[in-house]
């Protein structure tokens, strides 16, 4: 399972953005089980554009084949897409690896 999380960082210690469509990386974190295999940290290019930034983003996350995303928040085009690809949102805060925990162990709130 692959699952993309929007961070400040490019590592699992990191810390969840508020925000989806502006948050400055997304860490792409491979999971087999209850164990993070490996992970990647992708610059999120979409963070400076003028306008259109959740949706940018939100393909970003499809064209990496992530079927979770976990953030502080998104909003009602970046979900349109989510929904258009079948990929779930969970809100989460704190560090990265420990949000990731969080959804597997199912104490996360889905927002989309």
């Amino acid at each position: 399972m692959r699952i993309a999380v929007s961070s400040t960082g490019k590592t699992l210690n990191g810390e969840v953005t508020l925000v989806f469509g502006r948050c400055p990386y997304f860490i792409i974190a491979d999971v087999e089980g209850s164990e993070i295999k490996g992970f990647k940290a992708i610059e999120n290019t979409s963070a400076k554009q003028m306008s259109g930034a959740g949706i940018a983003a939100a393909r970003i996350i499809a064209e990496q084949k992530a079927g979770t995303v976990i953030t502080g928040n998104i909003g009602p085009r970046a979900s349109t897409v989510f929904k258009q690809f079948k990929i779930s949102a969970y809100s989460a805060k704190g560090k990265v690896k420990d949000a990731i925990k969080l959804y597997l162990d199912k104490k996360l709130e889905k927002i989309c």
